[in-house]
């Protein structure tokens, strides 16, 4: 073979070689994934959450059976209605740990009732009818600003929302439990009624209790839920409290992780903390419907020092925070 073939012969091998590389190459470019679509919510206003709750304030501390509970619980389902939602006072009797009887309400409101695919949001609206954390007047009821009137304030402002927005995939539901803060106090030495005392009853959360087993619509249930309490105090941090890791992880990184991307990671801590009981802990385990709970509690301080205190005034109320978690919780439903 000449000098000329044998050079051509090489030309044409190392073409051939460099075609298969590009060809494999070629076949080895990744896919491009489909980018991730994000609906803008509407805009929550903080001013707005904030004035819900000091008319619940202005209103005195909810206390069942006392007339600015009454008041307060009808300016409630007003407000419902007139936002468009359809509502549902669930009315019922709860013996306390002391075996007073409380005349009680569970208020429901539903948005795009059509809907299959729902979403339940909640909060408490009593509020403490003791002050057994402060130091004068124990025996008094506190005005519960951010224990039971920031979680309503918050949920108020996206029924608001909803109303003027109503294009989302989703129906929401919303309930605001009552009787949730009139559990037993830890030094309490007085006579307890044989429910409490055998430990076949928790004397906290009696409107969740009472939905759980009693449901407002017949085998109602919800993709997941999310439950608002104590989430306006200022200096809060929210963890990933502990019954909601084991009932509903998926749905607490889902909401942490869009707190982050909505720029509120400074408050919605990726840590997690034990557990509490609250309304979320009966609508996991006896409505079986996975809730989380969006609520204050430091590991190893607890909740704030204006827990269960006349401190629990709209003094200590963050609009800043208040917009974190309606801003969050609404970014979270448009995005279903």
């Amino acid at each position: 073979m000449t000098n000329i073939k044998k050079i051509l012969l090489l030309l044409v091998v190392i073409g051939v070689v460099v075609s298969c590389d590009k060809a494999k190459k070629t076949s080895e470019k990744p896919t491009e994934q489909p980018k991730e679509t994000w609906i803008e919510a509407p805009r929550f206003s903080a001013d707005s959450a904030y004035t819900f709750i000091q008319k619940q304030v202005d209103f005195g501390p909810r206390v069942p059976n006392t007339a600015a509970h009454k008041a307060c619980g009808d300016f409630m389902v007003n407000k419902l209605n007139g936002y468009g939602a359809k509502v549902i006072e669930q009315e019922f009797e709860a013996n306390t740990y002391n075996g007073t009887k409380f005349y009680l309400r569970n208020i429901i409101a539903s948005f795009n009732p059509e809907r299959s695919k729902r979403i339940l949001l909640a909060a408490h609206w009593d509020t403490r009818p003791i002050a057994d954390k402060d130091t004068f007047d124990i025996d008094k009821p506190i005005n519960g600003a951010n224990d039971g009137g920031s979680g309503v304030g918050v949920l108020l402002e996206i029924a608001r929302i909803i109303s003027q927005n109503p294009d989302m995939k989703v129906g929401i539901d919303m309930i605001f439990f009552d009787g949730e803060d009139n559990g037993m106090p830890s030094n309490y030495t007085g006579d307890v009624i044989a429910e409490y005392k055998d430990g076949s009853k928790s004397s906290w959360c009696l409107g969740s209790q009472y939905w759980s087993n009693n449901k407002h619509t017949p085998n109602y249930t919800a993709y997941y839920g999310i439950l608002l309490d104590m989430v306006g105090a200022k200096g809060s941090k929210f963890y990933k409290e502990g019954l909601s890791i084991k009932y509903a992880p998926s749905i607490v990184n889902k909401v942490w992780g869009i707190a982050s991307k909505s720029g509120y990671g400074e408050f919605f801590v990726d840590k997690p903390r034990g557990q509490i009981t609250d309304d979320h802990a009966f609508v996991n385990a006896w409505a079986k419907i996975p809730m989380i709970d969006i609520i204050e509690y430091t590991p190893g301080n607890g909740f704030g020092a204006y827990h269960h205190t006349h401190a629990d005034n709209m003094d200590i109320i963050d609009k800043k925070l208040l917009n974190a978690v309606g801003q969050t919780v609404l970014n979270v439903v448009y995005n279903e």
